[in-house]
């Protein structure tokens, strides 16, 4: 019956479990009725629904029922309590009827229930004392038999007697209800208002029953360690038979798969066939090693039991298991990690080899001059492959040790005793691949050291005929300052002293740029010798160089002329500036001042005059607005030396009229 289609009906509660139980652990079914008139079929059909609900076993304590008549009247409590007994007496144990006012004063009223539904059966009390008897017959010959001498005879007496016939767990269940349910009759009989009192019978019965149920708890117990011994017997013949099948295999024919197989191959492939044949070695093992765990754990299930006459029988068990199942695991293992082992010292041969030959194809490809930047790109990718290449030889030799070092120290095969195993084809194999990389790899290393040279040489050249090219661009920077920057002549002496000193170290500048370029030059030409080459930039660079030096020291001079003479027309014309007019005396031969006008005009026309190189070409100092500035100053010095002249023949013109 499904809860959906009574919905409606289980929504008004006319039934519940509450979930308590009562002393015999049965549940407790509450019917709590209302003022409404209540619907005897919707009640029953409620009633079924939830006496499905329970296992079987929780059925079998019957329920005990609350009817809370206190807000009903007295005939609708009676009409439930009629049909519980009429339409579930099989699940219903006991009634409680919780009463409304006036409801027992009814002397009409009476029920019948408990004793219909209360009264002990003495079928199940004779049905359980007939079984009871039997089995306690069935079980002390069995237990007593097991007791005899020796331990064939007790498992003659077991094997004849092992089984009884009825179930001793569904006896003890029968005798416990029974029980209960005489214990409950004798404390709760009087419940509900009726006058009620328990028969002799049912008196007698009590003590009777416990009895018999001490009497079955003491033969079952020992009849269950009886049931014990012999399943532990059972148990420990079946691992020593199967104990004795894994040492057999073990020993027998997975030792002699491991003995076949020895080698280590010469190249990728043939390790890697080797291990596929391991894998299969061990997946063989894998089978019988499953036994062994599941037999190890059946033993230490046993040891945990504590049986001391077993202790000694299964730790033996145990240690020769144990010791076969190692040394083979063992075996396995070493196996393993010497070919694997071997495959990575032939991977990295064979990584090596390809190495090798690369680096030799790059060496035996002749290098074509490009630029210094691809030559010093095409020279670090040879170191790089170089170092790779060292590496690669390190690797394979510490590869190849361990691989010998496993060889030499090669583990027991069987039994604890070595088994002595041809190995010095593997030994010479390893050793042949380490030397044979080497002798490679020196040849190669040969190969890179003249490579290198050459390289280098190429590198250096190209980098002097790049700074000698770079050399010729500072100097014709450095003659576009002198002509563009170098223009101002100053404004007295002592700054004009400052920018001759300035433009000497300047002089000095372009000077090492030169040499430096020359020595750079010649570098390229040694170079080219050794080579064997033809330098792309130095048959035109060199006249280069030659031809913006020879610019730059005629512009130089130029510019030393142009500022001696502002040194002395300066230092001149303030010395007779700075000289006080009180004193003529001085002044009397005006040669000075006309000498001071021609160093000034020299001065004022030589910076309209170009610098005129040795090929014929011309170039002004800065631009007309520089040099009008610089002519300015001296053209202002002029006159205040020219209004000094005035100033000084002035006296000289009054002096004859006075």
């Amino acid at each position: 019956m499904e809860a959906s289609v009574i919905l409606p009906i289980l929504k008004k509660k006319l039934a519940f479990l509450s979930g308590g139980k009562d002393r015999r652990s049965g549940l407790i079914l509450t019917i709590p009725l209302c003022l409404e008139q209540t619907s005897m079929d919707e009640l029953s059909v409620t009633l079924d629904y939830l006496l499905s609900i329970p296992s079987e076993k929780c059925k079998a304590r019957g329920f005990t029922v609350i009817v809370d008549g206190r807000k009903s009247q007295w005939n609708v409590v009676k009409t439930v309590v009629l049909m519980l007994q009429n339409v579930v007496p099989a699940e219903v144990s006991l009634v409680c009827v919780v009463k409304p006012d006036e409801f027992w004063d009814k002397k009409v009223t009476h029920f019948c229930f408990w004793k219909e539904k209360d009264r002990l059966g003495f079928e199940v009390f004779e049905k359980f004392t007939k079984e009871s008897t039997s089995l306690l017959d069935e079980l002390a010959l069995i237990n007593n038999g097991s007791d005899k001498g020796t331990q064939q005879e007790r498992e003659r007496s077991i094997d004849m007697n092992f089984l009884p016939s009825v179930d001793p767990e569904t006896v003890l269940q029968t005798g416990h209800e029974l029980l209960s349910e005489l214990q409950q009759r004798r404390f709760n009989g009087s419940d509900g208002g009726v006058s009620w009192s328990p028969m002799d019978d049912e008196l007698l019965a009590q003590p009777q029953v416990m009895k018999l149920l001490d009497s079955l708890r003491e033969q079952y117990t020992r009849y269950q360690e009886v049931c014990r011994q012999r399943s532990k017997r059972t148990q420990l013949e079946e691992i020593q038979q199967k104990v004795m099948q894994v040492v057999n295999w073990l020993e027998g024919p997975g030792s002699e798969q491991l003995r076949t197989q020895w080698g280590i191959g010469d190249s990728i492939r043939a390790s890697q066939a080797l291990q596929q044949k391991h894998e299969e070695i061990e997946s063989q093992h894998s089978e019988w090693f499953a036994v062994y765990v599941e037999l190890n754990q059946q033993i230490a299930a046993l040891l945990n039991a504590g049986d001391e006459e077993d202790l000694v029988e299964l730790k033996a068990l145990q240690q020769q298991l144990s010791d076969v199942c190692y040394r083979q695991a063992s075996q396995l293992e070493f196996r393993q990690n010497l070919l694997q082992a071997a495959l990575e010292f032939h991977s990295v041969a064979q990584d090596l080899s390809q190495q090798l030959d690369g680096l030799l194809g790059m060496l035996c490809v002749d290098v074509a001059p490009a630029d210094g930047a691809s030559i010093q790109q095409t020279l670090k990718l040879l170191e790089e492959k170089l170092k790779s290449v060292d590496l690669g030889l390190q690797g394979l030799r510490e590869k190849g040790q361990s691989l010998l070092d496993q060889i030499s120290n090669q583990a027991s095969w069987a039994y604890g005793k070595d088994v002595t195993i041809e190995n010095k084809e593997n030994v010479d194999h390893i050793q042949g691949v380490m030397e044979d990389m080497q002798l490679r790899k020196q040849r190669c290393e040969d190969m890179v050291d003249v490579r290198r040279l050459k390289m280098l040489q190429m590198v250096q050249l190209f980098k002097c005929e790049e700074d000698a090219a770079q050399a010729v661009e500072w100097l014709s920077e450095l003659l576009d300052a002198l002509l563009k920057t170098h223009i101002r002549l100053g404004d007295d002496a002592q700054e004009t002293k400052v920018l001759l000193e300035k433009h000497r170290k300047f002089v000095d500048v372009a000077q090492s740029t030169y040499d430096y370029g020359r020595q750079l030059l010649q570098a390229t030409v040694v170079l080219c010798q050794s080579l064997r080459c033809t330098s792309r930039s130095s048959g035109d660079t060199l006249p280069r160089l030659n031809r913006v030096w020879k610019q730059f020291t005629v512009t130089s001079e130029e510019r030393v002329h142009r500022l001696e003479a502002a040194v002395a027309f300066h230092s001149t014309a303030e010395k007779i500036l700075q000289e006080c007019p009180e004193q003529p005396e001085a002044f009397n031969e005006m040669d000075q001042f006309d000498e001071i006008e021609a160093v000034g005009k020299s001065l004022l026309d030589r910076l309209t005059v170009p610098v005129v190189y040795p090929d014929g070409s011309e170039q002004y100092f800065g631009s007309p607005s520089d040099m009008a500035s610089a002519a300015e100053h001296i053209r202002e010095k002029m006159k205040l030396v020219s209004l000094k002249k005035q100033q000084l023949r002035q006296p000289e013109a009054t002096t004859p009229e006075s």
